[in-house]
């Protein structure tokens, strides 16, 4: 039976990791990153927003070809109190979708639902305004979804699959439990999972924060 180098170099990496981290026996920790709130847009707003022809300026490479741009929006509710300073994700996208935490509709008085990125169907609005014009979008907003990204390889190490739902221990100031964490899985993804600010800080996650998924799910 041929040798798969690369899920032997993978799982020996994982190994290595869990027992310098201390965590406990089973499958290998995996890194958390912390989402603060962001926007995806489209051509057309873009347009509207930064000007005609206007182009995203890549500050901070993301995973799977995403990148942190240099341009920045204010969102309002129908609360009409601004959270300035939102960063622009790109590339552009054939959708604009708006990220934000709980906390945050209590500032904009908006009930977004809780989805997986791209499902914006019936999700909250909100007016979005930068330099150079306002776009108001019927809907759009949501609060993403707890998930880890992983590649494929990832994927065969953990048992888990494109879609699965998953239950992960945070260890923090506060021991936490976190339920229906969705897995995606893609080439260009790198193992990590993302919660928003809301999470982080209910944990109280200190130095290189890490969950360790004790429930493998459907």
């Amino acid at each position: 039976m041929a040798v798969d180098e690369k899920l032997v170099e993978l799982i020996v990496r994982q190994i290595v990791a869990q027992r310098q981290s201390g965590a406990p026996a089973g499958l290998p920790p995996i890194p958390v990153g912390v989402s603060a709130r962001h926007i995806h847009l489209t051509r057309e707003h873009m347009d509207i927003l930064f000007g005609k022809g206007s182009e995203l300026h890549n500050i901070k490479e993301l995973m799977g070809g995403q990148f942190a741009a240099q341009e920045q929006v204010t969102i309002l509710g129908p609360s009409l109190r601004p959270i300035e300073k939102v960063r622009v994700l790109g590339p552009l996208r054939k959708q604009t979708q708006i990220e934000i935490s709980r906390t945050d509709t209590f500032v904009l008085k908006v009930r977004p639902p809780v989805r997986p990125s791209g499902e914006i169907r019936g999700s909250a609005g909100l007016t979005i305004v930068g330099p150079c014009g306002v776009v108001i979008v019927e809907e759009g907003c949501i609060i993403a979804n707890r998930h880890i990204h992983m590649s494929p390889e990832d994927a065969r190490l953990y048992g888990v699959r494109d879609g699965d739902l998953v239950e992960c221990l945070a260890e923090g100031e506060r021991r936490t439990m976190l339920y229906d964490v969705q897995i995606r899985v893609a080439p260009s993804f790198t193992l990590e999972m993302h919660i928003d600010t809301d999470d982080a800080n209910a944990i109280g996650f200190t130095g290189k924060p890490q969950v360790t998924i004790v429930k493998r799910g459907g």
